[in-house]
């Protein structure tokens, strides 16, 4: 059995299409999208129409980002509600009014938050199961990466789970604790690992037990990265579209560190800041 997962789309259909590609080359038997699909990019409408129209409907789990639509289109006390009026969150909105109007928000309220494959028999046994979430099991936002340490791991996984899969830090990720894999998928639309291309996690049963493939697929970033302005999503997402659009091109976490940095001295997120921060943290550092 070769199952395919994907993860951290971020509305960018070019990089969605490269990997579907690659994917069916691969000879994936079935298709599991680990959360956030949508935001961030320009193509959040394309991108989950396009997994919709699949000739065998993918397995969806929600992401933070994917969630965040619903609850910013509700005004969900779950959020600030100073962020509805401010300028930086004008790209989710952006975002989730385009998924509203395309009616696509109810087929994403369906998703749940953690799906578990069922180890298939070998012989007389039975593989241990793979539980996928976005984050974790236990919270989409947690973070199923290099940092997180064994004991925690080991809290996860429970019962009869022999691969832990994760995905939210858009950094790939294979470990192995006490014979079990924790893995992350890495992202397709906006990695951080410095590597542009497009990534995703592939599942094998062979030899009586799971084994992981992480992948990387190439394909042209010009035509995304030049629909942030023809969209509109450039001119109309303000600050928080331009971080997307360098994080994009660069292959870097950067709107994380840029909050954080706002944070430490009490500082606007705004288009000064924003240069501020470019300067002294990418122009300066390299």
């Amino acid at each position: 059995m070769r199952i395919a997962v994907i993860a951290d789309i971020h509305g960018n259909a070019d990089a969605l299409r490269a990997v579907l590609a690659d994917v069916q080359a691969q000879g994936a038997e079935a298709l599991y999208v680990n959360g956030d699909v949508v935001n961030r990019g320009p193509d959040s409408v394309e991108v989950l129409e396009l997994l919709l129209g699949l000739p065998q409907r993918p397995a969806f789990i929600l992401g933070n980002h994917d969630d965040l639509m619903k609850l910013w289109l509700e005004r969900n006390e779950a959020l600030p509600p100073d962020w509805f009026s401010d300028p930086f969150w004008a790209a989710t909105e952006w975002s989730a009014r385009r998924l509203e109007a395309a009616g696509l928000l109810p087929e994403i309220a369906t998703w749940p938050m953690v799906r578990r494959i069922v180890g298939t028999k070998v012989g007389d046994a039975r593989l241990g199961d793979v539980l996928l979430a976005h984050g974790t099991p236990e919270h989409y936002r947690e973070s199923l990466s290099h940092h997180i340490s064994d004991e925690r791991v080991s809290e996860l996984l429970r019962g009869n789970i022999s691969v832990l899969v994760g995905s939210h830090t858009h950094w790939p990720m294979q470990r192995e604790l006490a014979g079990k894999l924790i893995l992350n998928t890495g992202s397709v639309g906006a990695p951080f690992n410095h590597d542009p291309r497009a990534q995703y996690l592939l599942l094998d049963t062979r030899d009586g037990q799971w084994q992981a493939t992480l992948r990387a697929v190439d394909y042209d970033h010009q035509p995304v990265l030049a629909r942030y302005e023809s969209s509109g999503l450039l001119a109309q997402g303000g600050v928080s579209a331009q971080i997307f659009r360098e994080e994009l091109r660069l292959a870097r976490s950067l709107y994380t560190p840029y909050w954080l940095w706002t944070e430490e001295d009490s500082l606007p997120r705004n288009a000064e800041t924003w240069a501020q921060f470019w300067q002294k943290e990418v122009e300066s550092k390299g």
